[in-house]
């Protein structure tokens, strides 16, 4: 795609910019990350505190792994400490609110459910077609009416887990740098690193740490080029809330955030070959995601 091209297609991307070009001074997004990571690690060093009172030291390990429903629930809603932190921030470094940040409300909602209107049906032809043999059977953790009755709560914790981390990254991230500097590499590519970055854990995944780390980044690229093509985080919030559904709540690891899952995997994330090709599998259901989400919002 030509320079040309490329601003022709991010267009509405230039509309979201508003509110943060009236502030473009990079200290001013470098203050208000500080600020961020302020109240996040302190919320959070309170919110564990309260944890670990309740019960021994194991149950606060329990608590970090997700590893039972009430436990996830917490871990998932705690991140709206992000989306508190990024609010201040833009409020007292750029002087904007946090909806300047998402962008006009009634479209980003409307793309959003499009987007996972679309996502939901592509979801339903892949689990119907023919199975992939990735190894052993996967083994049930929650009994299904169980499933079903946290399924709303379980759906509104992983909303606010991916919403703030969208606000955050292709959102407030994004936005600042996007105020002031020109190019993609830039207001692209720095957030999709510090994205991808936090999802390098080679004490969780062992040897495909890196091959996650990747994952990560290219998953931050495609949902930072929703974003400047949809004007708004919806389209962006919808992906990473239907790949973070299928991650967490329909098949998840049984000794790391698997608490809300219907079913787990047969083995652990540290089992690097075992889990290598899911990851594969996990790559291209999100390309053909991403893609999805394109079309729709060429409509």
């Amino acid at each position: 795609m030509s320079t040309n091209e490329r601003r022709g297609a991010y267009s509405s991307h230039q509309q979201l910019l508003g509110a943060a070009r009236r502030y473009p001074e990079i200290w001013r997004l470098l203050a208000g990350l500080a600020l961020v990571s302020v109240v996040v690690v302190t919320l959070n060093a309170i919110l564990f505190a309260i944890v670990a009172s309740l019960g021994s030291s194991g149950s606060a390990v329990t608590f970090l792994n997700g590893s039972s429903p009430t436990a996830l629930l917490i871990v998932l809603s705690s991140f709206i400490f992000v989306t508190i932190g990024v609010a201040l921030g833009a409020r007292l470094f750029q002087h904007r609110s946090l909806a300047s940040v998402l962008g006009e409300q009634s479209i980003a909602i409307w793309q959003f459910w499009r987007v996972v209107r679309a996502l939901l049906l592509l979801g339903a032809v892949i689990f119907i077609l023919p199975p992939y043999d990735l190894g052993a059977p996967l083994v049930a953790n929650l009994a299904l009416t169980k499933w079903l009755l946290l399924l709303p709560l379980s759906a509104v914790a992983v909303l606010i887990q991916t919403s703030a981390e969208e606000i955050l990254f292709r959102g407030y991230m994004q936005q600042g740098l996007a105020a002031r500097f020109r190019s993609p590499l830039i207001w692209m590519g720095l957030p999709s690193i510090l994205f991808a970055a936090g999802h390098y854990s080679p004490a969780t995944v062992g040897d495909n740490a890196v091959l996650i780390a990747i994952w990560a980044l290219t998953f931050g690229l495609l949902t930072a080029d929703l974003t400047a093509r949809a004007g708004t985080l919806g389209p962006a919030i919808a992906l990473h809330f239907f790949n973070n559904i299928a991650a967490l709540l329909v098949i998840s690891f049984p000794d790391n955030l698997g608490g809300l899952a219907l079913f787990h995997l047969p083995y652990e994330a540290s089992d690097a070959e075992a889990l290598r090709p899911w990851l594969l599998v996990d790559f291209a259901l999100m390309i053909v995601g991403w893609l999805t989400a394109r079309l729709v919002l060429r409509r």
